[in-house]
């Protein structure tokens, strides 16, 4: 671990629920970018995951899935292990779908996640539908409306294999990046360790959580990862 963040404090000392983070799930304290340095590797042993530092070398997220029993979902957590989002895949769709549900909830998905199958436009890796909110709304408000509407959000760009990509709103805003980590002091970071830049424009935003929740469905739509859930409804 000090490796990929030299000032990372000890996993016994963050993972306290008492402990205070540098940034709160939506957005750094000041308005400014938010900038993550994702390592994908758990800190568990037998698990695979993701582990997630704020410049500071905190721990802001985390997902560990046990490999010998993998159950069919993705659970992201904060440093203290409560769960924040679950990524579902759907079953029996066309396309790779991925549902993202709050918390560990199994009905009401918040989001959708569809990779995308246009050859005319081959950067566009995915799109982002949301399944919780008006078409006059934010992605983070719910929809008033006893029957909400599906409502393109994100559209993702770029290659996720590259570790170059971006996440945009449906304004064409960039509100998201995914990049090569730097290296540091000579020492050249492999693809298992990057970056995810939250921007928080004018007028645009989206959650570092679920930021992190699209970084986990690239993984499993374009990356190399070992696990695979099996399809869930």
């Amino acid at each position: 671990m000090t490796k990929v963040f030299p000032n990372a404090t000890s996993f016994k000392e963050v993972d306290q629920p008492n402990q205070p983070l540098a940034i709160d799930h939506g957005g750094n304290l000041d308005g400014g970018p938010v900038v993550l340095t994702v390592w994908k590797k758990s800190l568990l042993f037998n698990c695979d995951g993701f582990t997630v530092f704020d410049a500071e070398g905190n721990l802001v997220f985390r997902v560990d899935n046990y490999m010998s029993g993998a159950k069919g979902e993705i659970v992201l957590m904060d440093a203290s292990g409560k769960s924040l989002l679950t990524i579902r895949r759907k079953r029996l769709s066309i396309a790779d779908n991925w549902l993202v549900f709050a918390g560990e909830e199994a009905v009401n998905p918040r989001f959708s996640v569809r990779k995308q199958v246009n050859f005319l436009n081959s950067r566009s890796l995915a799109q982002v539908s949301c399944l919780s909110c008006c078409d006059s709304g934010s992605p983070s408000s719910p929809c008033s409306s006893s029957s909400p509407k599906k409502k393109l959000v994100y559209e993702i760009e770029g290659s996720y294999k590259q570790r170059c990509c971006a996440v945009y709103d449906d304004k064409r805003r960039r509100v998201a990046e995914i990049k090569r980590k730097e290296a540091v002091g000579g020492l050249v970071f492999g693809l298992d360790v990057f970056r995810l830049i939250v921007l928080h424009e004018p007028g645009s935003r989206i959650e570092s959580a679920v930021a992190m929740a699209l970084v986990i469905v690239l993984e499993q739509m374009f990356g190399s990862s070992s696990y695979s859930p099996r399809a869930l409804h």
